[in-house]
């Protein structure tokens, strides 16, 4: 008996949704060990490319003692032309580091997207 098309389209669907499961469910919550300007530049990067290419400040010792990165927008507008309710509204970003096998991968809470950070190790949290 023959697959149709059809059949061939969910099978690949469930497929691809089952790497994704098996993907997720062997990430483990990391922190940074061992930090260099590499380690440094990978996060930088991750960071701004999910900020789409917006310039991200980081303390030195971010995702060091928590896995989690809770990122606050700044004001984007100067002391003399303040923000029009005088304060940020705009809700925080989070973002989770996890060990997946010997990968550090950096996850975007909002919408789950995954970056690897090249050139960095860490240990379970």
């Amino acid at each position: 008996m023959g697959l149709t098309r059809k059949s061939w389209m969910v099978s690949g669907v469930l497929l691809v949704a089952g790497c994704q499961t098996l993907t997720a469910e062997s990430d483990v919550p990391a922190v940074i060990t061992d930090p260099t300007d590499a380690s440094r530049t990978a996060l930088h990067d991750a960071l701004s490319e999910a900020f789409n290419d917006t310039e991200v400040t980081l303390a030195d010792n971010a995702l060091m003692q928590t896995s989690l990165l809770t990122i606050e927008v700044g004001a984007r507008r100067t002391i003399e032309n303040p923000p029009l309710t005088g304060r940020v509204l705009e809700k925080p970003m989070q973002f989770r580091l996890v060990k997946n096998g010997d990968d550090c991968v950096l996850i975007d809470l909002r919408n789950q997207s995954r970056h690897k950070l090249e050139n960095t190790t860490c240990k379970p949290e």
